[in-house]
């Protein structure tokens, strides 16, 4: 029970980093950058071509098979550090290095997302960008 109010711990202070970063009021990448969610829900508004597409799915199938292997990372660390909180005493070195490990990983899975949603950018047309751009700001 201890180690899963631990772990769900862990999980909350990580998916905090990473709601903040989506919350609406701070999202700077805002109109910058789009998901490819939005891009394929305005698929037609924006005539993405059968190129533009089958690109678009290349890159975001390539981001999460990158991203997989730094998530399991992830998990190993903080499984790891949760290990080390069920000692008595606990080793802070220990779980500092298990944490750092974690963040390591997340801050890849982090690049990894950036670097994808750049390449998504850069297969659109600057027509198709503005149209991403009045979309978000409606949002």
């Amino acid at each position: 029970m201890r180690k899963r109010v631990l772990l769900v711990l862990a999980t909350v202070v990580l998916a905090a980093g990473t709601a903040s970063a989506k919350s609406p009021k701070e999202d700077v990448f805002k109109g910058k950058l789009f998901a490819p969610d939005v891009i394929l829900e305005q698929r037609e508004a924006l005539n993405l071509t059968k190129q533009q597409f089958t690109e678009i799915r290349a890159a975001v199938v390539e981001a999460q098979a990158d991203v997989a292997e730094y998530e399991w990372d992830m998990r190993e660390a903080y499984q790891a550090l949760m290990l080390e909180l069920d000692r008595s005493p606990v080793s802070e070195a220990e779980v500092l290095k298990h944490a750092s490990q974690a963040l390591l990983a997340e801050n890849q899975v982090k690049k990894k997302h950036m670097a994808m949603l750049v390449r998504l950018k850069n297969l659109l047309s600057a027509e198709q960008i503005d149209h991403l751009k009045w979309v978000a700001a409606k949002q």
